[in-house]
Order: structure tokens, then sequence, then C-alpha cells
């Protein structure tokens, strides 16, 4: 399905792909230059770390479509139809509330867009300020007061559930709701480069 929504972390994207940037020109240079034990441990490592940026900066993100919405954690992926959706809050992190396919009401935070307390006071203050530098009419100063990137998007994938719940209302039937997964990608990316760094140490003690 076509999004209609896509929400990630910029900073955390950059982060990571200048990550495996790096980690590519060291891993070509290990292929060149390497011989011993020591770069196969160095080589492992690396691709350890492309496995950590890849679950915690290129993976996480929050995408709404006509069906319903994702979230990508780093390692658990919730798929969630627009029925069983119930709203979407902005606290630290988005936290959305749906019922599961076992008929529990439950909540995930997304890993995107998360803020400590005293970020998120500071996005406030911010937001107020330029809302009255604007010199905006009092309706819309108030609409912009305290608006911050999560609660923004808070407000617009709530917007987009309205629009797109069936009019039947909110989800009855058990089996039908959100499912919580692992995501076997991001497992795999961790754990390989892991199991291959233990083997490079074995072998560089043992030789």
């Amino acid at each position: 399905m076509t999004p209609l929504l896509t929400i990630r972390s910029t900073p955390a994207r950059v982060g990571a792909w200048a990550w495996m940037a790096f980690a590519a020109l060291n891993l070509i240079d290990i292929a060149l230059r390497g011989r011993d034990a020591a770069s196969a441990v160095m080589a492992a490592l690396l691709l350890l770390g492309c496995g950590i940026a890849y679950v915690l900066g290129l993976r996480p993100a929050v995408v709404a479509d006509e069906g319903g919405f994702t979230v990508r954690n780093p390692l658990r992926d919730v798929r969630v139809p627009w029925r069983a959706a119930k709203k979407v809050e902005a606290t630290d992190a988005l936290t959305f509330r749906f019922r599961a396919a076992d008929g529990e009401e439950r909540k995930v935070k997304a890993w995107v867009l998360t803020t400590s307390p005293r970020a998120q006071a500071r996005a406030e203050r911010r937001a107020a300020r330029d809302a009255r530098d604007a010199r905006l009419p009092r309706q819309h100063a108030a609409r912009l007061k305290g608006r911050t990137p999560v609660t923004y998007a808070a407000q617009q994938l709530n917007e987009i559930a309205d629009r797109q719940r069936p009019k039947g209302g909110t989800l009855t039937k058990t089996g039908e709701g959100g499912m919580i997964n692992w995501s076997v990608p991001a497992v795999a990316a961790l754990a390989v480069p892991a199991a291959l760094v233990i083997a490079a140490t074995l072998l560089a003690v043992l030789v």
C-alpha cells in the first residue's frame, strides 16, 4: 500500500549511514591488507557496528497507509489496522494505544521522535515564542502553543486514523487486532555479527 505518512529520525539515519561508510572503507582496507586474527576480529566488530546502526538508525519508523499503521522499532514490528487503533498520544515518545489480536488493549512506544522531558519543555517554550513572534491570530497561536515534533506527529496520525477508520466503529472480534512480532532481519543483523565476533576472538586467542 502507498504510505500516507512516514515518520523517521533524520539525525539517526544520517549517523547510521555515516557509520556504514566508515565501516565499508575499513573493511576494504582489511580485505586488502589484513591477514591475521586481529584483522578478523576488527572486521567482525565493524560488521556488528553495522548491525547496530541498522537496527537503531535505519530501521525505526512509523508508517501509516490505507490499511493501518506500522511501528518499526529496533527489534520488533507492530502492525495495527485502523479499526483496532484507539489513539496516538504524545508523551516523551509517540505512544500508540490499540486492541491486540488477543482482544486486550495494548500500548507501544515508537522509537522515532523520542525526547527527554527537559528537551520537550524547551521545544514547547520555543514553539510558544515563535507563535507570539509571528503575531498569529489567537486561535492559530493557541494551536501552535506547545507543539513539538512529537505532538505534531501524533496530531497527524490521529487525523489520518479518523479519516481511515471504517464507519463501523472500533474492532470487536478477537483475532483481527494489532500484531506484535519480532523482526527476523533485525535480530539476524545483530546475532550473526555477534557470533562472528565471538568466533574471531576465540580464534585470535587460540592461534
